[in-house]
């Protein structure tokens, strides 16, 4: 969002006295209002929503980006961008009494029913985000179709197919005993520190177990933060700060704990291997920085098909420890490791190859690169 940008104020039309992670609707509200800056600086503008229904984030977010625009749900206004005083005033009406759009005003309306789909650039993905009316016997369901909408489009494999149910479950005893993002990360970091001291000395199954549970916090600090609208500037740093900082370290003491294994690696061995990983982890994230910063901060995974399935396999922390996981199934982990730094290598390549194409076709074009899941919004 442009620090110019003029945004409307969010106003929530109606109450329910059911309550979703926690929050009222008024509350919800408020918080996705202060999260994306709609303070009124619009005018006469104000996002409408209400509150007999429930929506993902992204629709707020859309319909605050596109005035004149109303998403209604069996044909009642769920949530509506007015750019003046009379359409307010009718969309509020019809809100508070269930009934259609009013006619004779100038608006663009989506139909739910219609499967209308948008680009989420946040959580890289293109869908159709949940919206539903909220009662208690759909709480539950809501619950999880908000989960879920919290959940990356483009990821790894592990995040993206087993964590899911491990993470949902945590993720509602977290915020039913009011626990806060940055507590389950203060967790998953002391269980990080926990892993890797394990495997400096060849505890190969403790640390994995440890870096299991943390991987999966890893996932539930950030669904519990969408969720409740509790993201923070601060959890953001310590959360991506400590995912930045600390797989180097697990590979490194992974290498010298083989020693208690009789495994230790030769020297020249060694610091191969050890380059392959630690150099090509580092450049592997500068050509991520690179595509970035070249193509309007738009995630090289993003880009094209193949981009958004490779995510899924890259050298990272996940799918190595796949690998290495698979290594100690045959009491191998010297292997393990050195497997991981020819598929760090493997990858590292590709991402080159992706670089320089994007900038053949930015050459080609003339212009910033769009991702595969832009498309046209309907």
């Amino acid at each position: 969002m442009s620090k110019t940008q003029r945004m409307p104020a969010i106003e929530t039309i109606g109450t329910n006295p059911t309550k979703l992670w926690g929050l009222s609707m008024e509350e919800r509200h408020r918080r996705i209002g202060a999260a994306n800056g709609y303070d009124g600086s619009a005018g006469d503008a104000v996002l409408l929503v209400n509150a007999a229904y429930v929506a993902d984030p992204a629709w707020v977010r859309h319909l605050a980006a596109n005035p004149g625009l109303v998403l209604t749900i069996d044909g009642t206004p769920a949530l509506a961008h007015a750019v003046d005083q009379p359409s307010a005033k009718a969309l509020r009406q019809a809100m508070r009494s269930g009934s259609a759009v009013p006619e004779g005003l100038e608006l663009t309306v989506y139909r739910y029913e219609d499967g209308p789909t948008i680009e989420n650039k946040q959580l890289r993905k293109r869908e159709t985000p949940f919206l539903a009316e909220l009662q208690p016997q759909t709480l539950k369901s809501i619950e999880r179709a908000s989960y879920f909408g919290a959940y990356k489009g483009v990821t790894d494999v592990l995040t993206k197919y087993l964590w899911p149910e491990w993470a949902l479950f945590l993720t509602r005893i977290t915020a039913r005993i009011g626990m806060t993002p940055n507590m389950v990360t203060a967790i998953g970091a002391i269980l990080c520190v926990a892993a890797t001291v394990a495997f400096a000395f060849g505890h190969y199954w403790a640390g994995i177990a440890m870096g299991l549970v943390f991987m999966v916090l890893d996932t539930v600090d950030g669904k519990l933060a969408r969720c409740t609208i509790t993201s923070s500037w601060w959890g953001n740093i310590f959360d991506h700060g400590i995912d930045l900082v600390h797989p180097p370290f697990w590979w490194w003491f992974w290498t010298t704990g083989l020693v208690y294994w009789g495994l230790a690696l030769d020297s020249t061995t060694f610091w191969w291997v050890q380059g392959a990983i630690q150099g090509g982890y580092v450049l592997q994230r500068l050509i991520e920085g690179v595509f970035m910063r070249r193509n309007g901060m738009m995630h090289i995974h993003v880009w094209r098909p193949f981009d958004s399935w490779f995510r899924l396999i890259t050298a990272r922390r996940n799918p190595n420890m796949v690998i290495l996981f698979v290594s100690l199934l045959f009491a191998r982990p010297d292997l393990g490791i050195i497997a991981v730094a020819w598929w760090t290598v493997i990858s590292l390549a590709v991402h080159t190859v992706q670089l320089v194409q994007a900038e053949i076709a930015r050459a080609r074009k003339g212009e910033q690169l769009t991702s595969w899941l832009a498309g046209d919004e309907a």
